[in-house]
């Protein structure tokens, strides 16, 4: 583990781990994900890991001031936790928050706040997330905006929003496995 995921993980746990255990899983499983396209991040790869474990800290009840995770999140990892910047632009962007924010009527503090960082590094978060069960297992995209429109509800801001999403996330998922294979076919 690098100097990086050494601090994120505790963090992450610290936070997440006896108030919500299955949000703490989730994050587990969908930093495990990160770890899956190390190979397409470079030296990229563990603040990407950080980023995983730490995306949703939001959810955690000292943490929700707007109710907006990704930008709960954000707030508390930079004005508290003094976290890298890249880690805090990625846990602010990630999984389409600005779609989430836009619904909220957050977008402008989103982005006014927190610029987004690459597009190859937001499509590999999102990627990880959505990928990922709520408890923390492997899964795929489909399945999971689906899961997550039936658990809040199709009519939720929510439910609304991971349909809005959905295009993009498969996108962003496809861009990814792209990535991947096209590594894999590369001579060592």
């Amino acid at each position: 583990m690098s100097q990086l995921t050494e601090w994120a993980y505790p963090l992450a746990e610290s936070l997440l781990a006896e108030p919500l255990p299955r949000r703490w899983k989730h994050c587990l499983g969908v930093a495990e994900r990160a770890r899956t396209i190390a190979l397409i991040l470079g030296e990229d790869a563990e603040l990407l890991e950080a980023a995983a474990v730490l995306h949703d800290v939001g959810y955690a009840p000292d943490l929700a001031k707007t109710g907006f995770h990704p930008l709960d999140g954000a707030r508390y990892l930079r004005d508290v936790a003094n976290a890298d910047a890249r880690v805090v632009h990625l846990v602010a962007h990630h999984s389409c928050a600005w779609m989430e924010a836009d619904a909220r009527g957050l977008r402008a503090e989103l982005e006014g706040e927190f610029p987004r960082d690459s597009a190859h590094l937001n499509d590999a978060l999102c990627y990880c997330d959505m990928n990922t069960t709520p408890d923390g297992t492997p899964t795929n995209p489909v399945d999971r905006i689906n899961e997550i429109a039936g658990r809040y509800g199709p009519e939720s801001l929510i439910g609304t929003f991971i349909r809005r999403a959905e295009p993009e996330i498969l996108a962003a998922t496809a861009r990814v496995n792209e990535r991947v294979a096209a590594a894999k076919r590369q001579p060592m």
